[in-house]
């Protein structure tokens, strides 16, 4: 048995259930098999074992008390992965199907995410099963200050930096770093999607959507193309997708389908990108809102169905396995040309397989795609480090900067290992490459 299926079949037996870590550890170990081919002391050194057990697991209750006086408890998770190349850095995320798998699958991918920025952070993830959805500020508040009491104690600005994700935006923020700073009676850069009043940065909302454009619009260049004139659907309608939309627009694309967690709408005529920031980022409304309020949109309620509209451009922006092989041929079939993972994970494996092997096809994996987020939130704290600002231009030019490298990373590594246009090789090569030797260097720990 070779060692990459020998490190699955003991992972999936040690870790009962959870698909989707097995999933991503799929996913990155199959593509790694020709790295691990080239350096037989990794097995010797139980490398790839190593690689996929999380350095430290931490899970913990959140009690708190609702508006209503009742006491509620839910459960909280951070997952330092790896901190090989740097402090632990991953997002928290606040939403019902947040369980130990999905923290451990969003770990493992941020290892490799991280690496590929060329930046110094390691990887990890956190979050918590509670819901902001229909909930007051104050029991937000109150949530996130009980989630910190706990959380504070294993985080600090050079040992584990968390950020936000989903469900966790600037409010969260707010409340999180507000509860850290009374505990630890310091401010530091211990997180980071910060406010601006309080040392948060510039272009950090818009990064992860900008950044997937950026690298789109890379792989485009290097292929002699451009975002003007193509037909372009994101799915979601929250910060990456919004930003990414914007930012496909201003190239000259026309973005005509977004959607959320109920379904989604289509606009012939191109989406309004403000009707939609109104929606979502003000009135933190619907998107079935947008057919009630532009003229010649139709909603359709459930969300796979967004895949059906023909497009030349696909940014999946809403959640993990969000296209399956089914979606994946349709979007084959009716003309694709980009798939770019704003989301983390958005592709199951068949759709994966699919958009690998179909002709003329780019696919470039969240890992990479996505890394726009976490590279801001670097940059973010460097300037907490130093006390200083940067310009809104200068932290978008060093974005787009970084997006471009990773994109010329993954492509140099797909075709030193003959899978030229191999963008999930090349993105997993490029970032374990240099995780490994810092590991290796490290001696067993």
């Amino acid at each position: 048995m070779k060692y990459v299926d020998k490190v699955l079949a003991r992972l999936k037996k040690q870790n009962p259930g959870e698909k989707e870590f097995h999933q991503a550890a799929t996913e990155i170990l199959t593509s790694l098999e020709a790295v691990i081919e080239k350096h037989p002391e990794y097995e010797k050194a139980a490398l790839l074992e190593r690689f996929v057990e999380p350095e430290r697991v931490i899970l913990f209750r959140v009690p708190w008390v609702d508006d209503k006086g009742r006491i509620q408890v839910n459960k909280g998770y951070r997952v330092q992965f790896n901190g090989a190349i740097g402090p632990y850095k991953g997002g928290l995320r606040f939403h019902p199907s947040v369980n130990l798998s999905i923290i451990k699958f969003l770990g493992l991918e941020q290892i490799l995410k991280n690496s590929l920025t060329g930046l110094p952070i390691g990887g990890g993830k956190g979050g918590s099963d509670f819901d902001p959805k229909g909930k007051s500020d104050h029991e937000i508040m109150v949530f996130c200050q009980s989630f910190m009491t706990e959380l504070f104690r294993h985080i600090g600005q050079d040992t584990d930096v968390p950020a936000g994700d989903i469900g966790v935006g600037a409010r969260e923020i707010g409340y999180l770093f507000g509860q850290y700073k009374r505990l630890k009676n310091e401010h530091v850069g211990v997180l980071t999607g910060r406010g601006l009043s309080y040392g948060g940065s510039l272009a950090r909302k818009e990064a992860t959507g900008y950044g997937l454009v950026y690298i789109t619009e890379e792989a485009m260049r290097a292929r002699g193309d451009s975002f003007k004139g193509k037909t372009v659907v994101v799915s979601g309608s929250g910060n990456v997708a919004i930003y990414a939309c914007q930012k496909a627009l201003e190239l000259g694309g026309k973005v005509v389908a977004m959607s959320d967690s109920n379904g989604y709408v289509y606009d012939p005529n191109g989406i309004d990108i403000e009707t939609v920031r109104d929606i979502k980022e003000v009135k933190r409304g619907r998107i079935k809102e947008y057919a009630e309020r532009v003229k010649g949109s139709v909603y359709t309620e459930g969300c796979r169905g967004i895949w059906a509209i023909p497009c030349e451009v696909a940014l999946p922006c809403a959640t993990q396995n969000e296209i399956n092989g089914e979606n994946a041929r349709l979007l084959v079939k009716n003309g694709i040309k980009y798939v770019s993972e704003g989301a983390n994970m958005p592709s199951d494996l068949e759709a994966m397989e699919v958009f690998g092997k179909a002709s003329g096809v780019v696919f470039l994996p969240a890992k990479a795609a996505n890394a726009g987020g976490v590279a801001t939130s670097a940059l973010e704290m460097a300037q907490s480090s130093q006390r200083l600002y940067w310009s809104f231009d200068e932290v978008d030019a060093k974005l787009k900067n970084v997006m471009i490298n990773i994109y010329r990373n993954i492509d140099d590594a797909a075709r030193r290992y003959g899978a030229e246009g191999d963008y999930v090789l090349g993105a997993n090569v490029a970032g374990f490459e240099k995780v490994a030797e810092a590991m290796m260097a490290h001696g067993i720990v």
